[in-house]
């Protein structure tokens, strides 16, 4: 028996070489952890990452643009705290913020105008309908689409639009003075139609509100509206006036201090609350719980506590130095931030750190676990191929 057949079992070759299937599987699992970079199944943070670039009309080759990656560290989260109070001063110059007013007469508006110690002008008013809706108009004088009204032992119309109750209250008194002497009148809305702000988004009670004589703040459209949902996020808040958006931040305006009442509603505003499902961030890669993130109620999510809602990184298998934060992902220009979360202390960064709507956090995995996911995927094959030398031979 020679040196060969001692060896074990072989495989035959053309040149009547033994080859020692030991030997071979050995050369094959070496082979495999040597590719297993370039063949490890999942994801990978490629480095440096690239875009490619849409081809022009030319028939150019389309090229790769390579994007800039952003070290998460101390500077970075102070330019986050800059622009956030950046972002403040620009509320304040909105133009929002206004002093409340006298409710302004128009068109549609009911009157309810009592000349005391005459009942016969009390049948002017008309009597009230039985079955009568909620968004029917109360028994009174109607503002006309003019802006005018008219009333008993008035000579003309009366102009009321763009006036209070108490301006038509005066020029009622000087003309029935002329009629009677020293007339007590008393001159109130009956119902409020000529204005309204529209509310929808996350409150409880969407829909129309009347402005009446209590001044239309934003916290009282709110709060007429049935207030916040619980899936309201109340840092994106949005007056839609004349055609042009104004975000508002309620939540970092109570934060510091500025009440959100100070922002008075026109007629024909409309007000926005936006639901944080719309704001998720996307926790994946080696987390234990891979999963999408809402921000709290007041808009905010940080890297830190995303990363705890989904059970913090896995220690089994993540690549602590390797945690990124893609932002713009649907973009032509995403960015890419980094954080190296070895050390402990880092997580007083991520816990700093601010993310944005649909930002995607991920975690690399380690050269160690991709390499045991190659060997995982090809030993069946190998053992698959001994076994088959094994029978054939």
């Amino acid at each position: 028996m020679n040196s060969t057949q001692q060896s074990g079992a072989v495989l035959p070759s053309k040149n009547n070489h033994a080859v020692p299937l030991t030997r071979l599987a050995m050369a094959l699992t070496l082979a495999a952890m040597l590719s297993a970079c370039a063949l490890a199944p999942g994801q990978k943070m490629i480095m440096p990452p690239t875009l490619p670039e849409t081809s022009t009309d030319s028939g150019d080759p389309a090229t790769e643009v390579q994007i800039p990656i952003t070290t998460i560290d101390l500077k970075l989260i102070r330019q986050q705290q800059a622009a956030r109070m950046a972002d403040v001063k620009t509320t304040n110059d909105l133009g929002l913020f206004a002093k409340p007013t006298p409710y302004k007469l128009g068109p549609g508006d009911v009157l309810q105008i009592t000349v005391w110690d005459h009942p016969e002008l009390a049948a002017a008013l008309g009597q009230p309908q039985p079955n009568a809706k909620p968004s029917d108009a109360a028994p009174g004088f109607v503002v006309d689409g003019d802006g005018n009204i008219e009333f008993p032992y008035v000579t003309k119309p009366i102009h009321a639009a763009g006036k209070s109750a108490e301006q038509v209250q005066r020029e009622i008194y000087a003309d029935l003075s002329k009629v009677f002497v020293k007339p007590q009148i008393t001159v109130r809305v009956a119902s409020f139609r000529s204005a309204q702000v529209y509310v929808d988004g996350e409150v409880r009670a969407p829909g129309a509100q009347s402005v009446n004589d209590i001044p239309m703040t934003l916290t009282e459209a709110v709060n007429r509206s049935g207030g916040f949902t619980p899936a309201a996020d109340q840092s994106r808040v949005t007056i839609i006036r004349n055609g042009t958006s104004y975000p508002i931040n309620v939540a970092d305006m109570i934060a510091r201090g500025k009440n959100p009442s100070e922002i008075m509603l026109q007629p024909g505003d409309m007000l926005h609350v936006e639901s944080r499902e719309d704001n998720t961030v996307y926790v994946m890669g080696e987390v234990n719980a891979p999963k999408a993130v809402q921000p709290t109620h007041n808009g905010r999510l940080t890297l830190g506590e995303a990363l705890s809602q989904a059970g913090d990184m896995n220690p089994n298998s993540a690549d602590a130095k390797s945690l990124y934060v893609i932002r713009q992902a649907t973009s032509d220009k995403p960015e890419i931030y980094h954080l190296d979360a070895r050390s402990p202390v880092s997580m007083l960064l991520a816990n700093q750190f601010d993310l944005q709507s649909k930002d995607v956090v991920y975690v690399d995995n380690s050269g160690l676990v991709r390499a045991s996911r190659v060997l995982n995927l090809l030993l069946p094959a190998i053992n698959a191929g001994l076994t088959a030398a094994i029978i054939t031979k």
